[in-house]
């Protein structure tokens, strides 16, 4: 066992001091306000007592070909990310989190991720910042990767405390401070519909709506009329669900999802993709409105089904807004990091992860969305001085009060010759992005204005033609 300790919470605050890998992993999940199944956690420690500092989360590779790479850039992102924050780290603790299929074999799980906690380890020593502690957590147990005694880090494991037993358990109920489930269960609240005959009827919806609204969306004249008539049903969908009570989070999920019919939500998924609209969309961010917004946005993510996958990108930012606007953070990055795995080039979804994750006040954006449009406006858009693409390493600066963004059109020639990185992972990052993907096949620089016939996959696709349109028809994305 190492006999480092790690100190939590500010200095003018009581703080709790972790002893060895027991507390480590007792503390995880009140460090990141869920449980991090299937994840890779890495937390920087500052100083001779060992406080915490930024963390960084990602889905563990499936592939183990990629984790070479992805330590390099987890390490990178870690560190860099610190340094510009709170300065460079004196150490860093690495978790883990993966549970056998069978959930009795948690050891060989462990023994299997080895390598990955090996390559973390060397690339944080590369870069002159020492890993203190790798701990694995599997099967309610926990491994440590840097003991080799046996007497306290056993073959089998040593058991996770019981919930709630435990010094930290009881300074984060005194705090007020809840663990939100597993991660998988803050994602199931969002992912899209997976009962066949639901999901079909959803998508047979989508598919009605897309003739006609795709082309007026794409008509500087219509496109006025389609922003108001998706405001006013958003609005009133809104009021429908203020005026139902909201149950346990499982419970009510499927009540709001009873509330809002097919066709009523392909209307406003669909109007979403237009970015003016989905700015405005933003103002509803605060008090009762701002609640039944967020559930809002959660019935429409779980309906961006089949292949209207990457639509929820749009509904899946307004939910990592509000719930960040409202003090979730924990439930802003997931939302945020989903919208960037439905659209990993959204840019909306980009500032906002990153600032969520630089600990950045969002009453600066707040202030700008309550001054705009009386009230229903959204925040200018745009932000670094960067080419189209994805996320670069300073997105998400604040720049006066509001958050200014500036994009360049990239070349024809550009445009032709870049692929778009469909396989990246979005993280819980406390600084960058780092990515891991596969190229697919480039996007098409322009936009066809003839609908597609319903039922045809390029139905389901031919909403990215509207968000590759800016407030001048450029070819930004937003």
């Amino acid at each position: 066992m190492n006999k480092h300790h790690e100190s939590t919470g500010p200095a003018d605050s009581q703080q709790i001091t972790l002893r060895g890998p027991a507390e480590l992993a007792d503390a995880l999940p009140y460090l990141m306000g869920f449980h991090p199944d299937d994840s890779v956690v890495m937390v920087a420690l500052h100083g001779g007592r060992g406080r915490f500092g930024g963390r960084l989360r990602l889905g563990i590779p499936r592939a183990p070909g990629e984790w070479g790479p992805v330590a390099d850039q987890l390490a990178e992102s870690l560190i860099s990310g610190s340094e510009r924050r709170e300065g460079r780290p004196d150490g860093i603790v690495i978790f883990l989190c993966q549970d056998s299929p069978d959930g009795e074999s948690g050891r060989l799980t462990m023994e299997r991720l080895r390598p990955f906690a090996q390559s973390l380890s060397t690339a944080c020593g590369a870069l002159d910042v020492p890993v203190l502690e790798a701990l694995c957590i599997s099967d309610g147990r926990y491994w440590s990767y840097c003991c080799p005694d046996g007497r306290c880090c056993p073959d089998q494991g040593n058991p996770l405390a019981m919930p709630g037993t435990t010094v930290m358990a009881a300074a984060a109920a005194y705090a007020g401070i809840q663990v939100r489930g597993t991660l998988r269960d803050m994602e199931a609240r969002l992912a899209p519909w997976q009962t066949p005959d639901a999901a079909s009827e959803q998508q047979q919806a989508l598919d009605r709506a897309l003739p006609s609204l795709v082309p007026r969306i794409l008509d500087e004249r219509a496109k006025a009329e389609v922003a108001k008539e998706t405001l006013a049903l958003a609005r009133t969908l809104i009021g429908r669900l203020g005026r139902t009570r909201p149950a346990p989070e499982a419970v009510s999920d499927f009540g709001d999802d009873q509330l809002i019919s097919d066709d009523e939500a392909a209307a406003v998924i669909l109007g979403l993709q237009d970015r003016e609209t989905r700015d405005k969309a933003a103002g509803w961010m605060e008090g009762p409105d701002g609640l039944s917004a967020l559930r809002l946005w959660r019935t429409l993510a779980r309906r961006c089904v089949g292949p209207y996958g990457e639509h929820a990108a749009a509904p899946l930012t307004l939910a990592g807004w509000v719930s960040w606007s409202t003090g979730d953070e924990p439930g802003a990055r997931v939302a945020l990091a989903m919208a960037l795995r439905a659209d990993p080039e959204y840019t909306f979804a980009q500032l906002l992860h990153r600032a969520c994750n630089e600990g950045l006040d969002p009453e600066m954006l707040r202030r700008c969305l309550r001054g705009d449009d009386g009230g229903d406006g959204g925040p200018e858009e745009a932000t670094t001085d960067t080419e189209e693409g994805g996320p670069s390493a300073e997105a998400g600066a604040i720049r006066g009060p509001a958050l200014h963004v500036r994009r360049v059109r990239p070349s024809a020639n550009r445009e032709r010759g870049r692929g778009s990185a469909r396989g990246r992972r979005a993280t819980d990052a406390a600084g960058a992005t780092p990515t891991t993907g596969r190229p697919s096949a480039t996007r098409s620089g322009t936009a066809r204005t003839a609908a597609a016939r319903p039922g045809t996959p390029t139905a389901g696709r031919r909403m990215r033609d509207v968000r590759r349109y800016g407030r001048r028809g450029t070819g930004t994305r937003r």
